[in-house]
């Protein structure tokens, strides 16, 4: 029986969790531990049984993040509390921190932005107007792909919805390339650079692209920019 190579897995899944490096970095360990593993197994033995904790966990956490997606905020945090309380030790419990992140900062206010430098636009989280809010880095893949098409999204809201792209602009990315990348993938919402990390640490935010919605003043969603729907923005914004 043909089985997909174990480097392919990690593609897959990398694909799913944006740019954090730590996650990748322990899912590369879990997949190297798998291969010696399985390198070192003698020959017609079968793998131990999976721990049922473990997959248990595993239900919990799939059944939290199905609900926030849901955006049932009530009920995935019971789940989350739920997980952590029977099984803390799992692999499952430490995968929830992220979501738990995103759960926290539903419904706190969001507080007004702090900005070093606006490349273009400006903004202003205290207007009327509900506003997307999304982190990124000029180095990171996925937020490459994903904001020039949130262009399509703040065209299509335009007077409905604002759009706001935020970076920290790490790993020594300069003020140019901020600005050659904005310019040549026709991105025309409002850029600007956070101040001190102040938005990410307020926002939760752990890996890019990620994003939060702001609606009369507060954070009336979390997650990452290609997991909010059409149909979801017009329940968030009333239309």
């Amino acid at each position: 029986m043909n089985r997909i190579p174990l480097f392919a897995v990690i593609v897959a899944l990398s694909a799913t969790m944006g740019c954090d490096t730590q996650a990748l970095d322990d899912l590369e360990t879990r997949v190297a531990t798998l291969e010696e593993n399985a390198k070192n197994a003698p020959v017609g033995k079968q793998p131990p049984a999976a721990d049922p904790n473990e997959q248990l966990a595993s239900g919990l956490l799939k059944e939290a993040s199905l609900a926030s997606e849901a955006m049932k905020y009530d009920e995935a945090k019971a789940k989350v509390a739920e997980l952590r309380a029977k099984y803390p030790n799992t692999r499952s419990a430490r995968a929830a921190s992220r979501l738990e992140d995103e759960l926290k900062v539903i419904g706190v206010d969001a507080g007004d932005l702090q900005i070093e430098k606006w490349y273009q636009g400006s903004a202003d989280l205290s207007s009327d107007t509900p506003t997307l809010v999304v982190f990124w880095e000029v180095w990171c893949p996925h937020c490459k792909r994903e904001l020039p098409k949130l262009q399509a999204t703040s065209d299509k809201y335009a007077g409905k919805m604002n759009v706001i792209g935020l970076t920290k602009q790490t790993k020594n990315i300069t003020d140019d390339q901020v600005a050659a990348f904005v310019k040549d993938n026709g991105v025309k919402y409002p850029i600007a650079k956070e101040q001190d990390a102040t938005m990410s640490n307020r926002f939760g935010i752990r890996g890019i692209p990620a994003a939060a919605l702001v609606k009369d003043g507060k954070v009336v969603w979390r997650g990452h920019p290609t997991r909010l729907t059409d149909d979801m923005i017009g329940t968030l914004i009333g239309g």
